[in-house]
């Protein structure tokens, strides 16, 4: 770690105990991961999903009384089951353990007392076994995803820290079983445990024995590669290295600095190698080989070309493709939904306002992407979307829909906030791109825009629960989370009122906000809008004062490393496209990064007071690696470098100024 870097670590981890709360749980440290310590009479139990591109894993694990405790969920989504559909993926869980088949000295394990677990794309547990005279020893494990095969990696280090030799015993392992072929969508599934090596092996006082096992399944005729899991594990770190060292927040701040590396890692890795192509999915042993106009088009698809993931742009090219094969002359619906690897939609809740979601995210996406090949490719999709909605717009202006991303969960009336949002948000970056591909109708546009958010004051606007805010729909006089949305897409009429609103009691808990005042219920991507909208308006305080709490106790508390989605439902699984929401808020709240072009951006800052620079290294969008660096400077103005290639730019701004930049 560079010494700068370090300065910044150290000076970060001095502000920790302000912004933790007392259920912090995890340390950070300085060389990348979260770790955790567990007192001899612990128990805690969490989970972590962690993906490749043909396999997905949800680890159970925990400690109790000093024993590490692990149960693994597999999900393998292009071993389809029957029925194909959302939920068709072949799925196992196991509790098995390879060192209870591992002898030492002639015995089972014995005794254990975990000293650390750690996480940074990995799984790693490190633990003390004392026998007395019959010996002691470590043994490291790690547990991780290949990258690119069907297959969960286990690798085990068992090192001498006695004074006497260990003879370890290790089985020889090759289980294999078949799935029922009636319940496969091309018959049975091969289901296989492998160890790489096995027979004794006498270690001496400070040596290593080193071993792997894998967990893997295959269509049934296909051959088993052959494993090499150091190489397996070296290739897992490349990616994770690759996804945390690109676009590279830079702040005094190391949670929010971890929390945002550690989103790019979940937010990347959920892609799988479909035969419809890269498909990047949710998780939660749910929802895989399947494409959602929210959760991939809406969320995750606008960040991927600013890390410079170039299987992440792809995916984001490829969901939209597959959206576009829908567009149709009697303008149905798109579907919510593409299932089954590309042959199959879903549709259960009706228009929930995808055909919005799907202009604003792919609008979004080209713009940002840079490529004006892409763009053309899209443009057809991004034009016949807003056609569709501007089909839908009611009597009074905004855009209609069955219901809204939340299907029905929590009612949204005839017409939602939400839609016409994301609607006005699309045809702002329609107007951009017109002006780019050199297409008539991007005053047009900006007209529709205007107007809709005229609209939108009138239908929207009002009083709820005490506060000049929005009602989510007509006739909601209970506060609603997404309230949030408009301050994400630059409408900030009624700012004031609604940030005192989401910050009220009413909506905001330890857990972020709740979905209504008054229920149980959260889903952090209302939390994660909420940030990024804060932000955007200017309220950069009140925005980082919850960006501290709630980053602390996502990264650090008792359920870590990433977002989340929902509670009580899903049992806040690990859904990938949240974690692109998270670090969204960090390119559109904090830096305010608005494209206007594929070569151009707003930059409108938003520093923290208790912070004197942040920044942003190895941006890869508008098809330029870049830098943007914020400092302050006396006088209430602050610098803005851009740095690109061997060209430098400063500009010096107020605080809370905008700042045209171009590549």
């Amino acid at each position: 770690m560079k010494a700068f870097q370090k300065t910044i670590l150290a000076f970060g981890l001095a502000l920790l105990p302000l912004c933790l709360n007392a259920q912090q749980r995890w340390t950070l440290e300085d060389d990348g991961p979260i770790s955790w310590h567990p007192q001899k009479a612990e128990v805690h139990q969490d989970h972590i999903e962690m993906s490749g591109k043909h396999v997905s894993v949800v680890l159970r694990y925990g400690v109790e009384n000093g024993k590490f405790t692990l149960n693994k969920s597999l999900v393998w989504p292009m071993l389809r089951v029957i029925p194909n559909d959302t939920y068709g993926s072949l799925m196992r869980r196991y509790g098995w353990d390879v060192l209870d088949m591992v002898a030492v000295n002639g015995r089972s394990f014995g005794s254990e007392q975990v000293e650390s677990i750690h996480l940074k794309g990995i799984l790693k547990v490190v633990s003390n076994f004392n026998e007395g005279r019959r010996g002691q020893w470590k043994v490291i494990r790690e547990y991780f995803p290949s990258t690119e095969r069907p297959a969960l990696m286990e690798s085990y280090q068992i090192v001498n820290t006695g004074k006497n030799a260990l003879t370890i015993e290790l089985p020889q392992l090759n289980q294999k079983s078949l799935t029922d072929p009636q319940q496969g969508v091309t018959g049975s599934y091969r289901i296989e445990t492998l160890i790489d090596k096995s027979g004794y092996f006498k270690v001496q006082p400070g040596d290593t024995l080193q071993f792997g096992t894998v967990i893997c399944a295959y269509k049934e005729g296909d051959q088993t590669p052959t494993f090499d899991v150091l190489k397996e594990k070296a290739q897992r770190e490349a990616l994770v290295d690759e996804l945390m060292n690109n676009l590279a927040l830079e702040s005094p701040d190391p949670v929010i600095n971890r929390m945002f590396g550690f989103s790019k890692i979940r937010g990347c890795e959920s892609i799988y190698e479909t035969q419809g192509g890269p498909m990047h999915g949710p998780g939660g042993e749910t929802y895989y080989a399947a494409l959602w106009a929210n959760d991939q088009a809406e969320y995750i698809n606008p960040l991927f070309p600013y890390v410079g993931y170039e299987y992440g742009n792809a995916s984001a090219l490829n969901s939209y493709l597959h959206f576009a094969r829908f567009m149709n002359d009697e303008w149905k619906p798109i579907p919510s939904s593409i299932i089954a690897e590309g042959l199959d939609i879903w549709n259960g809740a009706g228009d929930r306002g995808d055909a919005a979601m799907i202009a604003y995210g792919a609008a979004r996406y080209a713009l940002t992407r840079g490529s004006k090949q892409e763009a053309e490719t899209l443009w057809p999709l991004i034009e016949w979307c807003l056609e569709f909605c501007r089909r839908k717009i009611n009597e009074e202006g905004v855009v209609a829909s069955d219901s809204d991303e939340l299907e029905g969960r929590f009612p949204s009336g005839d017409a939602n906030l939400c839609t016409s949002s994301l609607y006005y948000d699309a045809l702002l970056s329609a107007s951009y791109l017109c002006k780019e591909l050199g297409k008539n109708g991007a005053s047009s546009y900006m007209k529709q825009a205007s107007t809709l958010r005229k609209n939108m004051e009138s239908y929207f606007g009002a009083n709820v629960e005490g506060f000049e805010t929005y009602a989510y729909y007509k006739g909601n006089d209970i506060l609603r989370s997404w309230i949030c949305m408009p301050l994400t897409v630059g409408i900030d009429e009624r700012a004031e009122g609604t940030i005192q609103a989401l910050f009220s009691p009413r909506l905001w808990t330890k857990d972020g906000l709740l979905t209504q005042a008054g229920s149980e219920t959260f889903w952090d991507r209302s939390t994660l809008y909420a940030l990024r909208g804060v932000y955007a308006v200017g309220a950069t305080e009140k925005a980082t004062e919850f960006m501290k709490k709630y980053s602390a106790t996502r990264l650090l508390g008792d359920h870590v490393p990433y977002a989340i989605e929902a509670w009580p439902e899903g049992n806040q699984r690990h859904l990938s496209a949240e974690s692109g929401l998270y670090a969204r808020i960090i390119t559109e709240g904090m830096f305010g990064i608005r494209p206007t072009g594929f070569k151009g951006f707003t930059l409108t800052p938003r520093l923290p007071q208790e912070w004197n620079f942040m920044n942003l290294r190895r941006i890869h969008a508008f098809d330029t690696c870049f830098d943007i660096e914020v400092n302050r400077l006396a006088g209430g103005k602050l610098e803005v470098i851009l740095t690109y290639g061997a060209k430098s730019k400063k500009y010096t701004i107020k605080d809370g100024e905008s700042v045209k930049l171009k590549l």
